[in-house]
């Protein structure tokens, strides 16, 4: 953005003094402290702080919960405070905010911006994507307002200002579009005549008309000087605002590879002596010569410069919009109006004015406004934005249903549970935003590089004018400065700063809409790197509740009559066992028996009485106990139901046995296939559950798992985990329940079934919106893929600088195509990165 001419106004309130700079010898913070009850702890806390190596002084005031540390930041820094407070068994508060940054060029750009942040007291952690244009800074509450962060971030010749709603990034985004459109649109109209001009000195161009205006210097410092200096300005501010404050970024090179140009140019214009009626004649490197004397002059190569960089920002800027597709597909699926039943009346309002709580009326056709429990209606609502399933699912009062879901036919009366931002399709924009702006480990790289790349790109252009000048062309300044422009110019950086981010963009937005959420980039990097997948067994390889799937009758007894029994004895026992009993006889069809006594005994089963009959349905031990003859052959296909994985229970009638049920917790219909995908991609699977070894064993082999760990309680999944950690594996947890979460904490990558439930989602790195176990590999995949796009992205950013600048240094590469090839670096890895927004997953094909 041009910091001239476009400068963000400060949406804070507060006054922005600057706060001191950590190479100030002895900084001073203030911690808010949580946990402290008695003057005690403020002693302890205060003597803890005043101890550790480089604190000068430690003051902590009970009252008002604060330590006030005076330290040498050479030695210390404020996380290493505040890890020290927590050592101590008390808590610090951290605050965190977001902005918009604008004035970027390059890597060197943000990478300035963090190391300026980072230096403030009190910051704990500064992310600034250069991509998105944003910053992500938290740092100790009381220790600096959001005020002293955007003064700092301007002191550094950067525009930043409190983040905006998503509608007035898009609008703000738009603007900065078309104005980037119309500099390079003006710039190339006052560029088209020099270009001409440069092109009818070739001698393959000869034949080309060449309008002796467009040859005419003074014309040409016509057309040229408004592109220097009024379109180019951008870059000259932002060279000094980077040399002023000690470092160096794109625009210093562009400043200084136009600048010589330019005013070598009005140099040899001024001394010519030529006059306006004086005729031209053609040099053979420059664009025009006098006739008396001669000269070579250069002002095309500093306005097409000028206008290749403005024209490859602008294809940037607009391929980096579409890189955030993702998010706005997103938020295009939440309704803008909600019908909202108040004081009995029907009334149309915006869906963020509905309140928890409100009588939420959703007609056929409509999108469901808010997260909420269906009160009345019958309706079948399609869920494919979540669950990725086509097929709607049935809808009844005391169901849940989920905002931005359609509903297809039924009118539904829903009562909003979760609105606003805590709605499940705002919680994953979040997540989304989140990963978009988080910072992958491999950025380092480019951090790193783009740190000291500028000042050696100097240095070199400079060794490659007096090379040029002293021994390859001596006396030759102008060809020798050509070359030294071009150096300046084909070394750019600004490819290198985008090879990362846009790819973490496409990717993590692209693993959105196949309902894979990433809980930053650092996930997505690192998941590529697992070995093991190690799967919790109930709801995760299975479907989580168990179903009928076994009738075994005795002679003389059919299997409706024997179910009618059955169900009248279990329609009344809460047990999960029972409950799937009922629903697998209601989905048969039949009818249940009104129950005339029930009773139900805790470990064996139940005791009922319907039409005259006693019922009983439980264990071998329950009819053992009520003397019901039970044959060694009927005993032996329990066994055998067993070893499957099945639940067995016995049922008697009048003391008579008369039939086996038997229950299972089926796996999912496609969980052996994914399984089978994880071991194609050379990933080991173990299942984990807290079942008995051959129900374990059962279930394993239907999924194809080879590995089982069995009868491990909920507290023992992450020391299991562990384990495998501690022998050298890189483990990813899969679970969805709340006895899942130390493991997923635990794993290198956790990975939360999104159809469980919260506690196991915040506790996991990664969200897997469907139950579908396919989306394991399509995560790990989506992160191999994203990878190999980010190192093709660097190998080309860097190969640009690596091959470009020799081929600059030894004359064969003209300012102009280095200018085009230093555009085109950065279009190339956008454009590259965009690849991912494409790809389509094996399974999700």
């Amino acid at each position: 953005m041009d910091n001239s001419t476009n400068k963000p106004m400060d949406r804070s309130s507060e006054p922005t003094p600057m706060p001191p700079m950590a190479d100030a010898p002895g900084l001073k913070t203030t911690l808010h402290i949580t946990g402290m009850t008695c003057a005690a702890c403020s002693t302890r806390v205060e003597k803890g702080l005043s101890r550790m190596e480089g604190v000068q002084q430690a003051n902590v005031n009970l009252a008002i919960e604060q330590a006030t540390v005076s330290y040498d930041p050479k030695t210390t820094n404020v996380n290493a405070l505040r890890d020290k407070v927590e050592a101590l068994g008390y808590g610090t508060v951290s605050e965190s905010v977001d902005l918009n940054i604008t004035g970027m060029t390059c890597a060197a750009c943000s990478a300035r911006i963090e190391k300026g942040l980072s230096r403030l007291p009190g910051v704990s952690q500064a992310n600034v994507n250069l991509a998105l244009e944003t910053g992500h800074i938290e740092y100790a509450a009381g220790a600096l307002k959001p005020s002293d962060i955007t003064a700092k971030i301007k002191q550094m010749g950067y525009g930043a200002e409190l983040q905006l709603t998503q509608e007035e990034t898009t609008s703000v985004r738009e603007r900065e579009l078309q104005r980037k459109k119309w500099k390079w649109m003006i710039s190339a109209l006052l560029s088209i005549p020099l270009l001409w001009a440069m092109v009818g000195h070739f001698s393959f161009t000869s034949g080309i008309y060449v309008p002796e205006l467009f040859m005419n210097p003074w014309f040409q410092l016509l057309l040229a000087t408004p592109v220097q200096f009024v379109i180019g300005w951008q870059f000259y501010v932002g060279a000094y605002k980077a040399l002023r404050n000690r470092s160096a970024n794109m625009d210093v090179l562009v400043a200084l590879g136009t600048s010589a140009a330019f005013f070598y140019s009005l140099y040899l214009t001024l001394s010519s002596g030529y006059l306006p009626s004086k005729p031209m004649d053609h040099g053979a490197m420059g664009t025009s010569t006098a006739a008396m004397p001669s000269v070579e002059l250069y002002y095309e190569t500093s306005a097409i410069l000028i206008t290749l960089i403005l024209l490859g920002k602008w294809f940037e800027a607009v391929a980096k919009g579409r890189s955030s597709q993702a998010i706005k597909s997103l938020i295009e699926l939440a309704p803008r109006e909600a019908r909202v039943i108040r004081d009995g009346q029907e009334v149309m309002v915006p869906a963020a004015y509905v309140a928890v709580g409100d009588l939420v009326l959703v007609k056929p056709g409509d999108s469901i406004p808010v997260d909420g429990i269906v009160e009345e209606g019958q309706s079948s609502v399609d869920e494919s934005m979540l669950s990725g399933e086509s097929l709607p699912v049935d809808k009844k009062p005391g169901d849940p249903v989920t905002g931005a879901t359609l509903n297809k036919n039924g009118v539904l009366r829903l009562r909003a549970t979760r609105v606003g931002s805590d709605t499940a399709l705002s919680q994953i924009i979040k997540v989304v935003e989140q990963a978009q702006g988080s910072k992958a480990p491999i950025q380092r790289i480019a951090d790193v590089i783009s740190g000291i790349f500028v000042p050696i790109v100097v240095g070199i252009a400079a060794l490659t004018f007096l090379i040029w000048y002293l021994f390859a062309s001596p006396g030759d300044f102008a060809g020798s400065l050509e070359k030294a422009i071009a150096v300046l110019v084909i070394a750019c950086p600004c490819a290198l700063g985008l090879a990362t981010p846009t790819s973490v963009m496409a990717g993590s937005g692209r693993a959105a809409e196949y309902g894979i959420l990433f809980k930053g980039g650092e996930h997505l990097e690192s998941a590529q790197q697992i070995q093991t997948v190690v799967l919790d067994k109930t709801g995760t390889v299975t479907q989580g509740k168990p179903v009928l799937t076994d009738v075994i009758t005795a002679p003389n007894w059919t299997e409706s009559d024997l179910l009618e029994r059955v169900g009248a004895a279990e329609q009344s026992s809460e047990h999960p066992l029972a409950e799937a009993i009922v629903a697998g006889i209601r989905a048969k069809g039949l009818e249940l028996t009104p129950t005339e006594k029930f009773e139900n005994i805790p470990g064996y089963g139940v005791r009922a009485s319907a039409k005259g009959q006693e019922i009983l349905v439980g264990t071998r031990r329950l009819l053992a106990d009520e003397q019901v003859n039970v044959s060694q052959e009927t005993i032996q296909q329990m066994n055998r139901l067993e070893e499957q994985g099945r639940t067995a229970m016995l049922v008697a009638v009048d003391g008579q046995w008369a039939g086996i049920v038997a229950v299972a917790d089926t796996i999912k219909d496609t969980s052996r296939e994914a399984i089978g995908r994880l071991q194609a991609m050379g990933i080991d699977v173990i299942m984990i559950t807290g079942d008995n070894e051959r129900t374990a064993r059962a279930v394993a082999e239907q999924a194809g798992i080879g590995k089982v760990l069995a009868e491990v309680l909920p507290e023992g999944k992450a020391a299991e985990v562990k384990k495998l950690q501690e022998s050298g594996l890189k483990v990813a947890m899969v679970g969805d329940g709340i006895n899942d979460a130390p493991a997923l904490a635990t794993a290198d990558i956790g990975m939360a079934i999104g159809t469980g439930t919260d506690v196991a989602m915040e506790a996991a790195d990664i969200t897997l919106m469907r139950g579908d176990l396919n989306s394991i590999a399509d995560a790990i995949e989506m992160s191999r893929r994203t990878m190999g796009n980010i190192k093709q992205n660097l190998f080309w950013a860097l190969g640009y600088n690596v091959i470009g600048i020799p081929i600059a240094a030894v004359g064969f590469l003209a300012p102009w195509l280095a200018g085009a090839a230093m555009a085109f670096s950065s279009v190339s890895v956008v454009l590259n990165s965009l690849r991912l927004q494409r790809m389509k997953l094996k399974r999700n094909d």
